[in-house]
């Protein structure tokens, strides 16, 4: 079925929800269900978005902006992952304990507004990986419409390029807990850490990078044609000094480059 059929099936379920509340991220896929969301029912559309240490500054940008040129309503809620029982240990279940204080948080204001359906940026893709989330979506009987719609990842930055948003192209952007091994106490100085040094990469054009915790040590993963860019001098230096100087004692580039979601494959070697 062709991405313009799957955004027809998309908009026939939003239509029949008729009033919906979106988690809202600013990433890719939850963006794309922003706009549909508002295109399909204007005012009946609410968009939430929490706001925490661990989410990037940018993300956060992101979707302020963007519900500003939908003229989409848009809720901003702060909230502390690290207030969460258990989160903070990073078990490998802590996109659980994330998603199910975001989806109460989104529960309340449902109720509060009367709108029966909450949804999400949960795309067909996403089914076939390691998401703890998922169990917590089900618990509240949150709605996946991208995945309803049988959307991938891929048809979803088509659709979005063709509606005329910017995040078409974004890279992926998990919150920042993601660059802790699981087991490795999660903190506020560790996720300062890890922002600084991830907003100092894309300040300097890498625009897909991670920079991974390890205690006093930061394991930098770039694309694996940009390593030789970044390990060169004065550019390796530089980065070096930086993460130094917000915390990091060792500095580690990776030489075998960037990969998603690299840390849930020790998941997969259990």
């Amino acid at each position: 079925m062709s991405p313009s059929r799957k955004l027809a099936d998309l908009q026939g379920l939003l239509g029949e929800m008729k009033r919906v509340l979106v988690c809202f991220s600013g990433g890719v896929d939850s963006s794309l269900m922003t706009r549909v969301a508002r295109n399909v029912l204007g005012e009946d559309a609410v968009a939430l978005t929490t706001v925490s240490p661990t989410n990037p500054d940018e993300d956060t940008a992101e979707a302020v902006e963007l519900a500003r040129q939908l003229r989409i309503e848009h809720v901003i809620v702060h909230a502390n992952e690290l207030e969460i029982p258990n989160y903070r240990e990073n078990p490998i279940d802590r996109c659980y304990f994330c998603k199910s204080n975001l989806y109460e948080i989104a529960t309340v204001e449902a109720a509060r507004r009367e709108i029966p359906w909450i949804i999400d940026g949960v795309n067909a893709d996403d089914l076939a990986d390691y998401r703890p989330g998922l169990r917590a979506a089900a618990e509240r009987t949150i709605r996946h419409p991208l995945a309803e719609a049988a959307l991938g990842k891929q048809e979803i930055r088509e659709l979005s390029r063709v509606l005329g948003l910017r995040t078409f192209d974004r890279p992926a952007s998990p919150c920042l807990s993601s660059r802790f091994p699981y087991g490795t106490a999660i903190t506020l100085d560790g996720l300062a850490r890890v922002s600084q040094g991830e907003k100092w990469l894309r300040a300097h054009g890498f625009r897909e990078c991670r920079v991974r915790y390890y205690g006093g040590r930061a394991r930098v993963e770039v694309p694996r044609d940009e390593i030789a860019r970044l390990s060169a001098s004065p550019l390796r230096d530089q980065l070096e000094a930086h993460l130094r100087s917000v915390g990091f004692t060792e500095v580690e580039i990776d030489p075998r480059g960037f990969r998603s979601g690299r840390l849930n494959e020790a998941l997969r070697t259990t």
